[in-house]
């Protein structure tokens, strides 16, 4: 892909990533601050640096849903002890990105126990490379590894309710989870929704445009008008706003296959601008147009 726009994606996911191997005094994590927003019954968003995290209270204990870079753990736990008094006794990731389990090793030598999908263990386990971004991501420390792993589907009941933890294929990652807090009405859905701009799909790990449509789908029949969605990035959200971001990505996919189907090279479809009814709606967010529409060629050519 030698484009702009991979030049473009490039650059801000190795930014992005890369961060999972800093140190804590790094000058990128010491003026960040870990923001909490309440969803409802005991249930909190984080926000920091990386992908959002979920946060369960009550008499039971914290469930945590992914944690950031290493060098916020210390933010994170101080964020989460203002919640509540209690140990975090599960940490559920979402999928292997170094974003959302930078914190694992810190998380699993305080007895904390790590649960994730069956892919993820066995990516976290040994050095991985993003070949397409050049990214190397070295292995996590045993200490940091899922120690319950499943292959679909597993419930938590915890603090009142039930916490119903599903495993979508081949969606942003080959490991992905979605996580319904069902009493609450509340879902956090990783990194299969990039709430309010253009979504990053790992297809060296798995990922495709078609499960993470699939996946979103899944949510959709999921929620109701009243539901809370807590996205992998990006401000809590709802079903209205997840049904028009997954219409935006089967419109841009019909565009593009039928372009494809129609022998147009990768310079004519970026010539015709597929994205630009939706620019204005998600092309602010890391990932811009062209690097989107680059990626997007890429895994339906690979078809």
């Amino acid at each position: 892909m030698q484009t702009q726009g991979l030049t473009q994606l490039a650059s801000t996911l190795l930014l992005s990533l890369s961060l999972a191997t800093a140190t804590a005094a790094d000058d990128q994590f010491k003026d960040i601050e870990i923001q909490t927003t309440g969803v409802g019954n005991g249930i909190y968003m984080l926000t920091g640096k990386g992908g959002n995290i979920g946060v369960s209270t009550g008499t039971d204990g914290v469930f945590l849903i992914d944690d950031q870079f290493a060098p916020l753990s210390e933010k994170i736990k101080a964020a989460i002890a203002a919640l509540s008094d209690q140990p975090v006794r599960f940490l559920l990731n979402t999928h292997w990105h170094p974003d959302h389990t930078g914190g694992n090793e810190d998380m699993g030598k305080t007895g904390t126990v790590i649960v994730a999908h069956n892919n993820v263990r066995k990516r976290l386990a040994v050095d991985n490379f993003i070949e397409m971004f050049g990214l190397e991501a070295p292995a996590t420390d045993i200490t940091g590894l899922p120690v319950i792993t499943f292959d679909s589907s597993l419930t938590f009941h915890l603090n009142g309710g039930e916490i119903i933890v599903s495993h979508v294929s081949n969606a942003h990652t080959d490991g992905d989870s979605i996580v319904w807090f069902r009493n609450a009405n509340i879902i956090h859905t990783g990194d299969i929704y990039f709430a309010g701009m253009y979504p990053f799909i790992d297809t060296n790990s798995g990922g495709s445009l078609e499960g993470t449509i699939n996946a979103l789908e899944q949510v959709l029949a999921m929620s109701d008008d009243k539901t809370v969605i807590i996205p992998g990035h990006g401000p809590v959200s709802n079903k209205s706003s997840l049904l028009a971001y997954t219409d935006m990505l089967k419109t841009i996919s019909s565009t593009l296959r039928k372009m494809i189907a129609g022998q147009s090279t990768l310079e004519q479809i970026q010539a015709a601008e597929p994205t630009r009814d939706f620019d204005g709606n998600y092309g602010d967010g890391f990932i811009k147009n062209t690097a989107f529409v680059d990626m997007l060629y890429q895994d339906m050519v690979q078809d």
